[in-house]
């Protein structure tokens, strides 16, 4: 039994079948863990999806109501980039859904993992690559409404730069953004985040890591957040097919211990959620996701809740 709770639906599964998106992925991830004895029944909870209220504290009400109504334009849809259906309407709403409810746990628990959601791309109108709407960013705004939290950071992972998080959270002085990510890659366009780490194209875990770790801990010092959202991308990996860096399946578990380690230390709860992830073999990409989890399970144990710095 993990120490945390686990979010999942079922139907985070979009079937899209041959897609670079392989959305069967949230399906395996949770499947390998139970098949490999590395969580159990009791570890899963089920989202409900996100209200429609809630949504609207991060996106535009056109944006929203053309979603549930299918009235996207044949652009919109192409800039999605995944089939529009409602059940991708349904998943993305159990995706935010699910990153509340990971808040939620996380502040309860010191972790929690939702298996889907870190739909980064999505804006307050719009959606792109893959992204329809930004579960994060609805996590957050819905624990702030609530007076759970006042202040968040998100540290996003993800080889893609988090546009999306920056432009629904630009000028906030209660949400902290930090994007590592490789420069000459997808979006185009970047507005600037709290703080971006622009990489090279074909950096390693060494140089990964030491532009990481530094900015992580000054971050967190300086800004004090109530709660890190933790945007979990495996596709720095190096064999990821949208992404040009080169991370080993090694240096991907020791960025995850790190940022939970230096969260944990200073008594910050963290929510994750399992973005990104490409790699040739899903097989890879669902190992990269069960990393995470294991990596928050060594920092669980090696620093109980009850024992770091604030609590």
């Amino acid at each position: 039994m993990l120490p945390f709770k686990l979010v999942y639906h079922s139907r985070y599964d979009l079937n899209l079948g041959a897609h670079v998106f392989p959305s069967q992925k949230f399906r395996l991830i949770a499947e390998v863990l139970l098949r490999e004895n590395l969580a159990d029944s009791e570890d899963f909870l089920s989202p409900q999806p996100a209200a429609d209220a809630d949504v609207l504290r991060a996106h535009t009400a056109d944006w929203v109501e053309r979603l549930r109504d299918g009235s996207l334009t044949r652009s919109e849809e192409m800039r999605l980039e995944i089939p529009y259906s409602p059940e991708m309407v349904e998943a993305a709403w159990l995706a935010a859904g699910g990153s509340i409810l990971g808040g939620e746990r996380a502040l309860a628990d010191g972790f929690c993992a939702n298996l889907s959601g870190g739909f980064h791309h999505a804006y307050p109108g719009h959606g792109e690559g893959f992204c329809a709407i930004h579960d994060v960013a609805v996590a957050i705004r819905k624990l702030q409404a609530d007076g759970r939290i006042r202040k968040a950071m998100v540290v996003d992972t993800d080889v893609h730069h988090g546009n999306g998080t920056a432009a629904i959270f630009t000028d906030d002085p209660t949400v902290f953004t930090l994007s590592i990510h490789q420069l000459n890659n997808y979006p185009a366009h970047k507005p600037p985040s709290s703080l971006d780490l622009h990489l090279p194209d074909g950096t390693g875990d060494d140089e990964y890591l030491a532009a990481l770790a530094p900015a992580v801990r000054k971050s967190l010092d300086a800004f004090r957040p109530e709660m890190v959202f933790y945007v979990g991308g495996a596709d720095p990996y190096c064999e990821d097919q949208l992404g040009g860096l080169a991370l080993s399946m090694e240096g991907l578990r020791e960025r995850d211990r790190m940022v939970f380690e230096e969260a944990r230390k200073r008594g910050v709860p963290v929510a994750t959620t399992l973005a990104g992830g490409y790699a040739r073999r899903v097989e890879d990409t669902v190992r990269i996701h069960i990393n995470t989890i294991l990596a928050a399970r060594e920092v669980a144990a090696a620093f109980p809740t009850g024992a770091a710095a604030g609590n």
